[in-house]
């Protein structure tokens, strides 16, 4: 279900926790799988949970909570847009609706040429630096006017 490397990444993980704590490692096993996967279906999920020796339904505990695990599949970009009241008040709604405008989808939405997926973000600690938007769960991106929209996505081209 996932590759040797994969399987290596989670063993290394897995290697962090004594044995009775194994489920310790599923965050990062989850992130692993996705990172090879793109998102996490439920056969994977239930994969991941079998690997590290947890039932299922704690993996899906953890992957139906955070939202940085994506249960369908998602664009090549996703953009993750904070709207949480500090982000808000510094133009964090507006950034979103440009976005929307944009790319011309909503929230939840993958463009129809499966590039970017527009995604409504709670807090990501970056409040000085509002309106901020997160790429691929991994890069920040701060002060997002629509100026700095059109720069990030013309880098995505």
């Amino acid at each position: 279900m996932l590759t040797p490397e994969s399987l290596k990444q989670i063993d290394i993980e897995l290697a962090k926790y004594p044995a009775d704590r194994r489920r310790s490692a599923v965050m990062a096993a989850l992130r692993i799988a996705q990172t090879e996967k793109g998102w996490l279906a439920p056969e994977t999920i239930e994969f991941v949970a079998d690997y590290i020796g947890i039932a299922p339904v704690a993996a899906y505990e953890v992957a139906t909570f955070y939202n940085m695990y994506n249960l369908q599949p998602v664009g090549k970009y996703k953009l993750t847009v904070c709207t949480n009241l500090p982000c808000a008040l510094r133009g964090g709604v507006d950034a979103g609706e440009y976005l929307k405008k944009k790319l011309g989808i909503g929230y939840g939405e993958t463009t129809p040429d499966g590039k970017f997926t527009l995604i409504e973000g709670e807090c990501m600690g970056a409040c000085g630096d509002a309106p901020v938007m997160l790429l691929n769960n991994h890069k920040m991106c701060s002060f997002m006017t629509e100026e700095a929209i059109e720069q990030k996505l013309a880098e995505l081209q």
